[in-house]
């Protein structure tokens, strides 16, 4: 059981050490993160209705 408590005593004092984002810098990233995800998800969507489409064409033939 001793070593679990050093263990926790170790990762509270490497906590402290950290250095945290701000408020401000939080929601910058924030925004980067979610408006990279939207263009990746729409990127990838027009690819696969692009294949698709060319799948449907092809196999009508």
């Amino acid at each position: 059981m001793g070593k679990i408590g050093e263990f926790f005593r170790g990762v509270l004092s490497e906590m402290r050490k950290t250095s945290w984002p701000k408020r401000k810098e939080l929601t910058k990233y924030t925004m980067i993160v979610v408006s990279t995800l939207l263009i990746m998800a729409a990127f990838f969507m027009v690819i696969d209705l692009g294949i698709s489409k060319l799948l449907r064409w092809y196999l009508e033939l």
